[in-house]
């Protein structure tokens, strides 16, 4: 072995030798100088939570305990003007020397005895709300945030708060509300040898929580679980406060790796949880248990972007399912969603169902096979251009027995009990018997297939969903905001009349979905048996149920007898049945309103072969109602009338569409020899002049709504026990109703 230059030696020792000494003389004075510089830390941070916080920090004493361990006594927080927001009696901490000679601080031992933080939110007043407050930004650049260094830094921090060992005794922390109180008492605390255990108090003894399992921040391995003694853990303020009952056995929560390289911070972590319960009112009108569910997540976050990668695993239950998930922030905002679940037991797909959220499926055995698979793309600034595909494969799947729920019971006659705000109405009896009851074969074609033509054009060919339908309905409800418009089809429709309760929730339209595809593709039921049913129980107007009782109460006439415009009519009210008369005048013609409807249907239905083609907008003309009923509708504007079509839907499938008919051009010969279109100028006229008038009718309106709410604005009483909080609320909550239906009105303005 070669032996090293003695001349190297000298040299590295001429250099080594006085930066020892100068690290053991700088450690020496500030060792010396240790105090002095604490306090003189310890008055800058006073200073500055004064000045930028309004925030009163005292502390009894600090002083060194040891080479890198600082003790306090009786430190307190208040905020200026009111209640006190933190005391502790005793408080040590200790931070790594290696760390902290690099420039980071991690902490390293922890001791804490007897403390509190108190948050106070009494009528408004907050003693929290410095926390808030945006501080002045002095050293931007214009240069965006990068996503993955700021995730990498929020790791890192959040571990370096985390310290390496914790004493923790009886420290309360407290959540208090004009109308809310929350007290977590933290009895005992401890991180030792990387094994956390702890005993919280909650609401002086209501519950008793346990955090507990392996923490060793420095490594970023982190596996801990939530529980409680005796019962499950639950969250009252979050079921009053958003009406939201949540509640759960266990949840575990683990980190395994957080690293940050190439623009890339990958987390590799995961999340579990046993009987969940969760119950909403826009999810579900049960309550809904998961009895097990995780996720092994691979989390990406980039420069713009965040994503969890298809590596990751959902699990609930036997089921299990690789998710793909990215919102990119800009240039532009992207939505994307993909969901697989390769070819699983159908068995155990069905019984891996949450309880409570499909009971028409309780109970139900299958055989074979099923491969689930979803595709969702979105660029926010081009929502048309929206990719959605979602398919449930089979093989060699088959229903050994149905559930709580015959789906064939349809084939045969049954006693259908429409609900009219969740109250049962009179009974139909589907069948022979029932006088009023139409087979297909005794329904005009001009109403069957106008109704098709509106409602499901592909309805004999699909297998119960028209991707198409269901991807303009999320571009439209994207685009204006709400939930406008539904994609369903007759089969849809058809299940949620006759198998499912009214109620609009998340649980109900995920079992509509499944049902259809079980009768769809199991062939439970033909697609004529569907459209028989279909016309004979739904609802066409105020407490008229099939086509039966439909045609006789706006015609005199039985379904066979319907002419093609009436047909269309007919179609036009199916999404909203109970405003069907206001599609009338007083002399029982139809409203102008709906002339391009007919033609825009009636077009659509010449295309399929389905009707001649016709130049008087298939049949609008000779549409009249039942002279009986004409007496029934007072004069109204179009805008009151086309507002009155459109209340009480059946559900959240539709618009009642009123298309404007496109102005008439002048022909050949009035173009060539430049003869004046009187009938397109006179046309021209009426419609400015019809905009003119509703213009002002809005107007009006518009004034008495003001007139209205301030008069309800002004009586909102002051006395009866109201706090002025209370009062502000009421106050403010009748003035955002009257914006709100400000908003309307001008909307309908031309």
């Amino acid at each position: 072995m070669k032996r090293l230059n003695p001349k190297y030696i000298r040299i590295a020792a001429y250099i080594l030798v006085p930066l020892i000494l100068i690290l053991l003389i700088g450690g020496y004075i500030a060792y010396s100088k240790r105090e002095a510089l604490l306090e003189k830390a310890i008055n800058k941070a006073k200073l500055k939570a004064k000045n930028e916080y309004n925030l009163d920090v005292k502390i009894g004493s600090a002083k060194f305990t040891g080479l890198s361990t600082v003790a306090f006594s009786d430190v307190s927080i208040v905020p200026e003007g009111r209640d006190s927001l933190l005391n502790i009696k005793n408080f040590a901490v200790s931070v790594r020397i290696l760390p902290l000679v690099l420039g980071e601080v991690k902490l390293s031992d922890v001791t804490l005895k007897d403390g509190f933080i108190h948050l106070v939110n009494n009528k408004g007043v907050k003693n929290f709300d410095f926390l808030f407050k945006k501080k002045k930004d002095t050293t931007a650049t214009g240069n965006k945030a990068d996503l993955s260094v700021l995730a990498d830094n929020l790791v890192n921090q959040l571990l370096y708060k985390i310290p390496d060992n914790l004493s923790l005794n009886n420290f309360t922390i407290s959540f208090k509300s004009d109308s809310d109180q929350v007290k977590l008492q933290a009895q005992t605390a401890l991180i030792k040898d990387g094994q956390l255990t702890s005993t919280i108090k909650v609401n002086d003894g209501e519950a008793t929580w346990h955090f507990a399992g392996k923490m060793h921040p420095s490594d970023k391995d982190i596996d801990v679980m939530l529980y409680a003694d005796n019962k499950k853990v639950e969250f009252p303020l979050i079921e009053k406060k958003l009406h939201l009952k949540l509640n759960f056995d266990t949840l575990q929560t683990k980190l395994t790796k957080e690293d940050h390289s190439s623009g890339e911070t990958k987390i590799s972590g995961s999340w579990s949880v046993k009987n969940l319960l969760i119950h909403h009112p826009g999810i579900s009108s049960t309550e809904i248990v998961f009895p097990s569910a995780s996720i092994d997540a691979d989390v990406s976050v980039g420069t713009n972007y965040v994503a969890i990668d298809s590596t990751s695993l959902i699990h609930i239950k036997k089921l299990t399912a690789h998710p793909y998930i990215k919102y990119t922030l800009k240039p532009t905002k992207i939505y994307e969603l993909k969901i697989n679940t390769g070819w699983q037991n159908a068995p155990d797909v069905f019984d891996s169902f949450p309880s409570g959220m499909f009971d028409a499926l309780d109970g139900i055995q299958v055989a074979g096979k099923l491969n689930y698979h979803m595709n969702f793309f979105m660029d926010t600034s081009k929502p048309d251009d929206l990719i959605f595909d979602s398919g449930l494969d089979k093989d060699n799947f088959k229903i050994l027995k149905f559930g709580r729920t015959d789906l064939s019971r349809l084939n045969s006659p049954f006693v259908y009990t429409p609900y009219e705000n969740g109250k049962p109405m009179a009974p139909h009896l589907i069948g022979p018997d029932n006088p009023e009851f139409t087979p297909l074969s005794q329904i005009s074609p001009n109403l069957k297939y106008a109704v098709m033509t509106a409602e499901d054009p592909s309805f004999y060919t699909n297998h119960g969903f028209v991707m198409e339908a269901i991807r303009k309905s999320i571009a439209t409800d994207f685009k204006t905001k709400k939930y406008k418009r539904g994609g369903s089809g007759i089969s849809q429709q058809l299940v949620k009349n006759a198998y499912l309760s009214r109620e609009k929730t998340l649980a109900r339209k995920i079992e509509e979905i499944m049902i259809v595809w079980l009768i769809e593709n199991n062939r439970i039921m033909t697609k004529d048996r569907m459209l028989e049913v279909y016309f004979n129980i739904i609802e066409w107007g105020r407490g008229i149920y099939g086509i039966a009782e439909a045609s006789h109460y706006y015609f005199g006439k039985s379904p066979s007898e319907l002419s093609l415009g009436e047909g269309i009519y007919l179609a036009s009210i199916v999404p909203y049945p109970k405003g069907g008369l206001y599609a009338f005048q007083p002399d029982g013609t139809l409203r102008p309103g709906l002339h391009g409807y007919f033609n825009l249907i009636g077009k659509l239905m010449a295309m399929k072969g389905y009707t001649a083609r016709d130049t008087n907008a298939y049949g609008f003309y000779d549409v009249r109602l039942k002279e009986s009923l004409r007496r029934q509708i007072a004069p109204v504007d179009t805008a009151t009338a086309d507002s009155l079509m459109k209340q009480g839907g059946a559900d959240d499938d539709g618009i009642l569409p009123v298309v404007e008919e496109p102005v008439k051009r002048p022909n050949f010969f009035q173009r060539l020899f430049g003869k004046k279109d009187t009938t397109e100028q006179k046309a021209e006229e009426k419609l400015k002049q019809k905009e003119e008038n509703l213009k002002e009718q809005i107007k009006a309106q518009i004034e008495a709504l003001k007139a209205e709410y301030k008069i309800k604005i002004d009586a909102v009483d002051t006395t009866g026990g109201r706090t002025r909080k209370e009062v502000r609320q009421e106050r403010r909550r009748l003035k955002d109703e009257e914006k709100e239906k400000e908003k309307e009105l001008k909307d309908k303005m031309p």
